[in-house]
This record gives C-alpha cells, structure tokens and sequence, in this order.
C-alpha cells in the first residue's frame, strides 16, 4: 500500500485540527501550578495531553507551511521555523512536567515547584540555570511565529484568510492578556489560539479535498470527450 503525498497531506490537517482542540481544553482543566498538583492523577493526565498537543501541532503546521510553501516565501519561513521551535519547545517542556517533575517532589520539592512555575507567574528560589530563559524564549517563538504565520497565510491566499486573521489576533491578545489578567485567566487568551490551529486544519483538509477531485474531473471530462468522438 503506498502512501500518496495527499495523503500525508491531509493526515496534517487532522493532526492540526486535533491539535487544537487538545489546546482548548487544557485551558479549562489545567490544575493549579502548585507542589500539591504534580501527584495528582490530573496532572499526569493533563500533561501527557499537553504533550501530544505539541507533537500534532508541529506536524500540523509542518503541512500547512509544505502546502504554501512556494507563496510562503522567507518571511513564512521565518514564522514557521519560529512556531515550529515554539511547539518543540513545550513538548519537552511538557513532557518534563508529566513525567520528571513529579518524581522530584519527595526529595527535591522546591526545585519541583520553581520548575512548574515558570510558566505560572512564580518567582524561582533556587537557581534554574537557562531554564530561567525559557518563558521569555517561549513567548517570542508563540507570539512571534504565529505573527508572521499569520501572515503568511493571508498572503499565500490558498487557505483560509479568516484562519489567518484569527492566527494573527491570538498570538497579538497574548502579551495583553499577560499583562491584564490573573494566570488563571490568561489561559483563556490560548483559547483564539487553538480555534486558528482547528480552522487551519479544516482549510488544509478542503483544500487537498478539492484538490484531488480536480484531477478526476478532468479524467472524466477527457474520457468522455474521448468516447463522443
């Protein structure tokens, strides 16, 4: 059986959809930041999903850039590597929290609950080294990346422009969200984020859809020619 380019091409497209509605929901079950979380069975579950919401996201966006990538031109580039790293990034983020963290928590609680922090607003006691980096190098690669895919998207004008619009609103509501509101609540701000991802996977999916029906038409077509003459 042989696997066609269409065909990994609209695996893409299920993958980034899947990958956004993963992000939705984790917003709205994500416990707290806290010593307390890391044994919970909640958390595991959790960010196990956070990590396979990376992985999708990264092959989804993968799809999406190969689709346009002629129209995408350096800066599509630029935004795609960005947004890529971003999505390597929390997944071995996240795969450290579901997995190493908690088994820190006897013997090493502190340095358990500076590295849960560092995305949730809590200074660090002890010294993290250039994980200390990581939420600022994370937000660049989020709101930058998605910035420029954004436009890319637009600009390639073969999916979806509202998806790219939207892209672009959620990564620029981030930083204002950040700044506005309480941690707990600026989950929310993630929420435009993975209607974009799940828009550009429906986009990605018609368009290969079309795609390959084109051709059969035209076979039909010619076929049909053929045999009136």
């Amino acid at each position: 059986m042989s696997i066609s380019t269409s065909t990994l091409t609209r695996g893409a497209a299920v993958a980034a959809a899947l990958a956004g509605l993963a992000y939705i929901v984790i917003q709205f079950i994500h416990p707290a930041d806290t010593v307390a979380s890391l044994s919970t069975q909640r958390w595991a579950v959790v960010h196990t999903l956070s990590f396979s919401e990376a992985v999708l996201a990264l092959v989804g966006i993968t799809g999406i850039y190969l689709r346009q990538v002629r129209q995408f031109g350096i800066l599509g580039l630029i935004g795609y590597l960005m947004f890529g790293f971003f999505f390597i990034l929390q997944s071995a983020f996240t795969f450290a929290e579901a997995f190493i963290a908690p088994l820190l928590v006897s013997d090493a609680p502190q340095i358990s609950m500076d590295f849960v922090g560092l995305f949730g607003r809590y200074a660090a006691v002890t010294d993290l080294g250039p994980l200390a980096a990581l939420p600022q190098v994370g937000a660049l690669l989020y709101i930058g990346g998605a910035l420029l895919f954004g436009i890319a998207v637009i600009r390639a004008r073969l999916l979806s422009r509202g998806a790219g619009i939207l892209l672009i609103a959620a990564a620029a509501a981030t930083p204002i969200a950040g700044a506005l509101l309480p941690h707990a609540l600026e989950r929310m701000a993630a929420v435009p984020m993975g209607l974009a991802l799940v828009w550009l996977g429906f986009s990605l999916f018609s368009d290969q859809r079309r795609n390959t029906a084109t051709p059969r038409v035209s076979a039909n077509r010619a076929h049909l020619d053929s045999a009136a003459k």
